[in-house]
């Protein structure tokens, strides 16, 4: 069957599930529906939201179906409705088998690691804060058990020293983005290959959710570690650390999230020690030498260089990070 006729249900919700959408459309095949995550309040002023995938697929008018539960009856009767040949899946809920084995030739997944390597919900943060140097994208069909269904393409994707998450979602995005169509091409002609995942339990990094404590800056560990967990978490959600007044005060300690930092390595004082010349300069103590704070953010404040850190802040040589 020609590609461009098959009838595509397209699932997913932020901006790393665009970058396919769009090419999918520009390029002139037929998506029937796009299905996406319920619009949500957000923001101090609580207004609405809507998702990266919605406020695409809206402006080039395909429908949008945003069920709240994926086996509501409803729901399921409208997506079978589809008649839909094909589903592809980015960056989207986990679905009901009654979902992903509607379609007549089935679901797959486009997921941004190299599976089996990283099967979970954050691959490309864990990719930089282990330090890899090379991560990928899959492309991989749907079954009963998470992220681990026979693989149809991957695409490596190298990983330089100057990345970070946001940089890493983008060239992964881009990636993603031509290897789902080449995923719709080869199924539509019959010369997909799917070859089953390892499933050695244990052998593989893993990539579980992110929470508060996993972002926040152990500087007693060495100097690249804490540097890969800053680039991996950058921009968003950000490592973060105290400042706690040195003079023993009861005040309050003053959170902080770094964005961009170095590590230079060599003898330091005390973990968590901050050196500074007062102008430039934020340079805080690890295990192996001296971590500098590039970009940061104080609670409160905009995000901003050290350097304007310490205009406004000249007393932060007064303080330590815990």
């Amino acid at each position: 069957m020609e590609a461009k006729q098959l009838r595509i249900v397209y699932m997913g919700t932020p901006d790393f599930a665009v970058g396919p959408l769009r090419r999918l459309v520009e390029s002139g095949y037929n998506i029937v529906a796009v299905v996406t995550m319920p619009d949500k309040p957000a923001g101090r002023g609580l207004k609405v939201h809507e998702s990266a995938v919605k406020q695409y697929a809206a402006s080039v008018g395909l429908p949008v179906l945003q069920p709240e539960k994926l086996k509501d009856p409803a729901f399921v009767e409208q997506f079978k409705a589809l008649d839909a040949d094909l589903g592809i899946v980015i960056a989207f809920r986990m679905l009901p088998e009654v979902i992903w084995s509607a379609p007549r030739l089935g679901t797959f997944n486009l997921h941004a690691s190299l599976l089996p390597d990283y099967r979970g919900a954050a691959p490309i943060n864990w990719a930089v804060i282990n330090g890899d140097t090379v991560s990928g994208v899959t492309t991989f069909m749907l079954n009963h058990e998470i992220d681990k269904g026979d693989i149809l393409g991957q695409v490596a994707v190298r990983i330089s020293a100057d990345d970070n998450a946001g940089t890493l979602h983008d060239k992964l995005m881009e990636a993603g983005t031509g290897l789902v169509v080449e995923t719709v091409e080869k199924i539509a002609s019959g010369t997909a290959a799917p070859f089953p995942q390892p499933q050695a339990e244990g052998a593989y990094k893993a990539a579980p959710k992110i929470f508060r404590e996993t972002c926040r800056i152990d500087w007693h560990r060495p100097g690249v570690a804490i540097v890969n967990l800053i680039r991996g978490l950058s921009p968003y959600p950000g490592a973060w650390s105290e400042l706690r007044d040195t003079a023993g005060t009861t005040a309050a300690p003053i959170g902080v999230k770094v964005f961009s930092a170095r590590f230079e390595k060599g003898p330091s004082t005390a973990p968590g020690t901050i050196v500074t010349d007062g102008k430039k300069a934020i340079r805080v103590g690890c295990a192996d030498g001296y971590i500098l704070l590039d970009e940061l953010q104080l609670a409160g404040k905009k995000r901003m260089r050290a350097d304007d850190v310490l205009r406004g802040f000249s007393r932060i040589g007064q303080y330590r990070f815990e």
